[in-house]
């Protein structure tokens, strides 16, 4: 796939953490590339399995590295874990371990909090997990309750290093109910659809920007969308040899799509 082939694309799906920053540092060729996507009339979309943040709030956190974008073109696993629930259980309860990202969504799309007998427990990235809010998660899960992760990360990128995400947090529930969580974010289907149909475009026509290998590019992969990986998250040059599948393009960052 040449550099030419992957500008004239129609729409650009890219991840954020670790493709857009690292925490509050705005990565390199980040402001040229967006605003190279703008110029270009190009369709494009943040996707994040993410689940910490609502669009507005990721909305808010660009614009104070100095990137102006409209809420529209963020969408986030949590939003897509709250439209999952809501779908296959309308007006239903959860025990939540996450932030207000998650909750607001989960809020928003009519599924209420409940400490006591839930529906679901829901798992996402959080800074209040703690031992209690696990046995609280295990019972629950052994008294019936579906387990929900917002995404499979096991880990994340961060300014001060590597931390653990969701898919770590969520293993010790997993393993002491012998019930397997179920993921929404990325590499699911089901977020790749609603992906390209909140930018209008066909699969042919999009390119998925991410820095996970079994994630972004596994995503774009199973989805039929050209993919690029890029070596300013988690994943190094190193890495790629050990799966079973390659993108369609390898590069340092965001900025050399420009050239």
């Amino acid at each position: 796939m040449t550099m030419e082939k992957i500008r004239s694309k129609k729409a650009f799906i890219c991840d954020m953490d670790g493709v857009i920053y690292h925490g509050n540092k705005l990565l390199p060729g980040v402001t040229e590339f967006v605003n190279w996507l703008k110029k270009a009339e190009k369709h494009f979309l943040f996707l994040t399995n993410s689940s910490e943040r609502a669009p507005r709030e990721l909305q808010e956190k660009l614009a104070r590295l100095g990137l102006e974008v409209d809420k529209k073109h963020f969408y986030t696993s949590a939003l897509a874990t709250a439209a999952f629930v809501a779908k296959q259980t309308p007006g239903s309860t959860a025990y939540v371990i996450g932030e207000t990202g998650l909750i607001n969504a989960l809020y928003d799309a009519g599924i209420t909090m409940n400490d006591v007998d839930p529906d679901y427990v829901i798992v996402g990235e959080s800074r209040n997990y703690t031992y209690e809010n696990i046995l609280r998660a295990v019972k629950f899960v052994q008294q019936g309750a579906k387990l929900i992760g917002t995404n499979p990360d096991l880990t994340g990128p961060t300014e001060q290093g590597i931390v653990p995400s969701t898919g770590a947090l969520i293993s010790p529930i997993e393993q002491a109910t012998g019930n397997k969580a179920y993921f929404v974010g990325k590499p699911n289907p089901l977020m790749m659809r609603t992906a390209l149909k909140k930018i209008g475009c066909r699969r042919e026509e999009t390119v998925i920007v991410g820095d996970r290998m079994d994630t972004d590019i596994v995503a774009g992969l199973e989805s039929e969308i050209t993919t690029v990986l890029v070596l300013s998250g988690v994943t190094s040059r190193e890495d790629v040899d050990s799966f079973a599948y390659r993108p369609d393009l390898i590069l340092d960052g965001v900025g050399d799509i420009l050239g």
